[in-house]
């Protein structure tokens, strides 16, 4: 009996110790958050606990695309213009293969936004106290500087303004001057803040207040240390630039100021993970030490003042990343300054293709609507398959000029059985191929496509099939115009239950005029 009033005693105990901590917690947002990333955190001792991957996916260090809100294409309905398009396909992210040099040098933070969502009253109450502030009304960029401004549409851009100039006067709090909801304003501040490296007071976060339907009634932005001494701060970045500037102008061309400023840049910089306000330039500019966002965003901040349209691009590289994307002449390049900075310090992600960045640099958000970066014989370069794994992107999914295909040796010479059509010489047995295993036109394609995504199913999959070369030129443009999706994708995606899907092709010459096409598909 003794023992049973003692197991009771206990019980009671425990309940009431429970409450009193339910209580702390309730009364304690804070405690709250810590327990929370303690026990839920990345690095939390249950992370992962409960969580279930995507199906088609492994776990571990190669999972592809665990995480589906970060694929390239996932932007907020009624935020972009209507002639904005993706010219760029992102690689599926199993395929990189990173360098053991440079691999851990990255750092960017994406932007994040917090919210608190308020009752109706609540929110009717704070459209009568808060002010607009600052409106932008009247300001103008230009689209060759700011392309991110450009992608957006018209209320958009209107919101747009209105961040940039509250950045500006440094206001924290302001009601927004459209109506927008949360997912669509995380995409405006992105806008803004990968637009104007000038604003290095501005933090990556920002919070707001919405109400039940998600529709946001108060926006407050989050500034550096900087703030608290802004002018002397200012003044701080502006001399360190120009000392970089001043070299740069002595150079004749754009391409050799490029140089000049990669160069200094890595001089000046030094790479830590531990920087201060690492995501800003003035973290590389005046204090001398950043990671990936910080080296990206200064060299995006000194090649526009060089008047050299430079753009601040988002991805992934094994961790988060960022580098920038340089307009040269009437072509546009990949640079990462940051992995360019080793000892010694080298030019191997300068001026590169999407092609060559394609094993180690994957855009994600709104970067994918940059444009694609190479020249036309940078992309027309031959990637070999390896197994079934796509090695490149050389079917251009937006074609600038049309794509042009090396000959294998001796490929025309006319053999018994060739035939000949539009003055291309076609030969099955020059390809190794039999005639039921060509599609040879754009709507037998379409069919063997659909099927083969089905039969294996969503998640990561492979496929490959073969087409003559007049049917290559109707793909290239199918995936130009994004008919193939009306093609074949979409029909994939309602028979596999599926909403979402990235895909990557490559090309490959088999001879005879006959192209293999190898395609990595990812649906979820």
């Amino acid at each position: 009996m003794k023992f049973l009033k003692k197991i009771f005693y206990g019980l009671v105990v425990l309940i009431m110790l429970i409450c009193a901590g339910i209580l702390v917690l309730a009364f304690s947002p804070d405690m709250t958050k810590t327990l929370s990333e303690t026990l839920y955190g990345e690095k939390g001792i249950l992370a992962g606990v409960g969580k279930e991957s995507p199906q088609g996916e492994e776990s571990g260090a190669d999972a592809v695309m665990t995480d589906p809100q970060d694929n390239s294409y996932r932007v907020a309905d009624g935020v972009l213009a209507s002639d904005s398009t993706a010219g760029y396909v992102a690689p599926i992210r199993s395929a990189l293969e990173l360098p053991q040099e440079v691999s851990n040098k990255s750092g960017y933070q994406p932007v994040t936004g917090t919210g608190e969502e308020l009752g109706e009253e609540q929110a009717a109450a704070l459209d009568t106290q808060l002010g607009i502030g600052e409106t932008g009304d009247g300001l103008y960029f230009d689209p060759e500087f700011y392309p991110y401004y450009h992608m957006l549409n018209d209320k958009m851009q209107h919101l747009y303004r209105q961040i940039y100039a509250n950045a500006m006067a440094m206001t924290q709090s302001f009601a927004p001057v459209e109506q927008v909801n949360t997912a669509q304003l995380k995409n405006v501040f992105e806008a803004v803040y990968n637009d104007h490296p000038e604003l290095f007071w501005l933090d990556t976060g920002y919070s707001c207040k919405y109400r039940p339907d998600g529709t946001c009634v108060e926006i407050t932005l989050s500034y550096n240390r900087t703030a608290q001494k802004l002018d002397q701060a200012k003044a701080e970045f502006a001399s360190a630039a120009q000392a970089i500037l001043n070299g740069a102008a002595s150079r004749n061309s754009d391409r050799e100021k490029e140089v000049y400023v990669h160069d200094a840049l890595i001089d000046k910089a030094s790479y830590s993970f531990s920087s201060a306000m690492n995501q800003s330039a003035y973290s590389a500019l005046v204090n001398g030490d950043t990671v990936c966002a910080g080296y990206a965003r200064a060299f995006q901040y000194l090649m526009q003042q060089a008047g050299i349209p430079c753009y601040y691009c988002t991805g992934y590289s094994g961790e988060n990343h960022a580098w920038n994307i340089i307009k040269i002449g009437n072509e546009y390049y990949n640079v990462d300054v940051t992995w360019d900075d080793t000892d010694p310090s080298t030019y191997d992600y300068f001026n590169q293709s999407d092609a060559q960045f394609l094993r180690t640099h994957v855009r994600t958000g709104l970067s994918v609507y940059l444009p694609p970066c190479g020249s036309a014989a940078a992309e027309n370069t031959a990637y070999e398959p390896i197994g079934n794994t796509v090695a490149g992107i050389t079917l251009n999914p937006n074609p600038q000029q049309p794509l042009t295909w090396t000959p294998k040796e001796n490929k025309d010479e006319k053999h018994s059985g060739d035939f000949v059509s539009g003055g291309d010489v076609y030969s099955l047995d020059r390809a190794g191929l039999t005639a039921d295993a060509v599609q040879s036109s754009l709507k037998d394609y379409y069919a063997n496509c659909l099927k083969q995504m089905v039969d294996r199913g969503s998640g990561q999959q492979s496929f490959s099939n073969v087409v003559p070369k007049s049917v290559l030129a109707e793909i290239e443009k199918a995936y130009g115009t994004g008919d193939y999706e009306k093609g074949y994708v979409n029909e994939g995606l309602k028979k596999l239950k599926r909403d979402y899907f990235a895909i990557q092709i490559q090309v490959q010459d088999i001879g005879g005029n006959y192209y293999r096409l190898y395609h990595n598909i990812y649906t979820w």
